[in-house]
């Protein structure tokens, strides 16, 4: 039997053909030097890889590149990215198989996805459903309907700072975190090599029983609450209920299907509402599937796309996370929260800073890039329909219906953030005026003959012409260019 050669995001079992096969793991120093990471980032993929060469007949090479520690015939699942792809497929004596750690298969998703004009998540998640058999009563859906977004778009409670939830387990560091902190250190102060963000105790799991031991957790004591503020933040609480299961299912820790089949499990024993466990299913079989798939789907050119033609470069501040520059104190927290953890949920992912930098023109590339250097759970696949298509709409509308454009309202209504904040954000003009409120009308105004025929913006362009001061808002969200807001 071939060594198997595993990638840092391939670490799980399933990446086997057989318990005991005999497994290559390769450390490349040329990773680190190409692109500046999440220091979090890097320790969490270095700790990963050193703990999996514990298990079994493990060869661990630590190299600059990886193509200098293929040395013998290997076999390898097909690799998460073109550049990945690339190099196996042109190095020699490597067999390369098919992909794992996703549910559906190319081919599937290919059949279903050839000869539609849009590609749509709701439309794949409904296929997925029948396909696999998840969350079905038979031919029809559990509980009858496909989607309960609508149970899962509560604010958050009033009056609390936190959600009444037990938060996951802590990971406990031991010598292998001791010794990769040590060397990330060496290679600052030594190599060259930069990081971004701080470093901090290990949050998320670097092994198979670590993974393991936040999915029970979550799908025991914070599934059941995951659902009504899925999209809901809270300053005092940036994790909610949300399962923090992410990284290690994107290095491979866990099988998303055995992550379904718990969270499955936990509603057919009556432990968990059908609306957490089917927003929590959405995201795992639907959405995640779907953003992999559209990765290899789309043309290789599709993470260049920018329709809009936002021209913008990345501003320092936030590049290197000076939360401290910021007043808005969504952005500010939410910007502290990358700084501090490499990793906020979906909500400030997508309406605080994807929703910022669409507002202000930033070169969709550039805030794809960032998203997949600053996040634990960031790569390439996962953060190029998400950003390019999604947050930015840079594909217009692909794969995404409409802009995620919203103004300080939503976050009022979503979050805490705004009592405490400045801005008001019923202010769209002057000193106290919310940059997110501006900022909305002020991309609505430069985009409006773009947006002209997109039927789900018809209303707010139809606002837009009632303003009065529109001149004075478009001038003064010029004026205030990259500077933090």
């Amino acid at each position: 039997m071939r060594r198997r050669w595993l990638f840092a995001d391939q670490l799980g079992p399933h990446f086997l053909d057989e318990p005991g096969q005999p497994v290559l793991l390769v450390e490349s120093k040329a990773v680190f030097r190409r692109r500046v990471f999440h220091r979090q980032k890097a320790h969490l993929i270095l700790s990963a890889l050193r703990h999996r060469a514990q298990d079994g007949d493990v060869r661990l090479v630590r190299a600059e590149t990886y193509a200098e520690a293929v040395t013998e015939p290997l076999s390898v699942c097909h690799p998460t990215s073109r550049a990945a792809r690339g190099l196996v497929l042109r190095l020699p004596d490597v067999e390369m198989l098919p992909a794992r750690g996703f549910v559906t298969a190319p081919q599937d998703f290919t059949a279903w996805a050839d000869g539609r004009g849009h590609l749509r998540l709701e439309d794949f998640y409904r296929y997925a459903r029948r396909h696999h058999d998840v969350l079905m009563d038979g031919a029809e859906p559990a509980g009858g309907r496909w989607n309960l977004d609508a149970d899962n778009r509560e604010p958050p409670p009033r009056g609390v700072t936190r959600l009444d939830v037990p938060p996951p387990p802590e990971i406990v560091e031991d010598a292998i975190d001791e010794e990769v902190r040590a060397e990330l250190d060496r290679w600052e102060r030594e190599d060259g090599i930069r990081f971004v963000g701080n470093d901090g105790p290990r949050m998320f799991p670097a092994t198979r029983r670590e993974a393991l031991d936040r999915l029970r957790h979550f799908a025991d004591h914070r599934l059941p609450e995951f659902g009504p503020h899925e999209d809901a933040m809270l300053a005092g609480d940036p994790l909610m209920a949300h399962s923090m299961l992410s990284p290690a299912i994107n290095l491979g820790l866990l099988d998303p299907l055995e992550v379904i089949e718990r969270a499955e499990k936990a509603y057919r024993e009556g432990s968990a509402p059908l609306s957490s466990v089917e927003g929590f299913v959405r995201q795992i079989l639907g959405w995640r599937d779907f953003i992999w798939h559209l990765y290899w789907y789309f043309e290789p050119e599709y993470r260049a796309a920018n329709e809009l033609r936002a021209k913008g470069d990345l501003p320092k501040w936030f590049a290197e996370l000076n939360a401290g520059a910021v007043e808005a104190r969504c952005l500010s927290d939410v910007l502290a929260g990358v700084r501090d953890r490499g990793w906020v949920h979906h909500i400030p992912r997508l309406m605080v800073l994807g929703n910022y930098a669409m507002q202000r023109g930033w070169r969709p590339a550039a805030v794809a890039g960032w998203f997949h250097r600053c996040f634990v759970d960031g790569y390439e696949w996962v953060m190029t329909a998400n950003v390019i298509g999604m947050s930015q709409f840079a594909d217009a509308g692909r794969m995404s219906s409409k802009p995620y454009a919203a103004g300080g309202s939503y976050i009022n209504r979503m979050s805490d953030y705004c009592g405490g904040c400045r801005y008001d954000p019923k202010v769209r003009a002057g000193d106290g005026a919310c940059p997110y409120t501006a900022g909305y009308w002020s991309f609505l105004a430069r985009h409006e003959q773009a947006l002209a025929g997109n039927h789900r913006m018809r209303q707010p362009l139809r606002g837009l012409h009632r303003l009065t001061d529109l001149d004075a808002l478009v001038e003064q969200e010029k004026a205030r260019g990259s500077r933090a807001p």
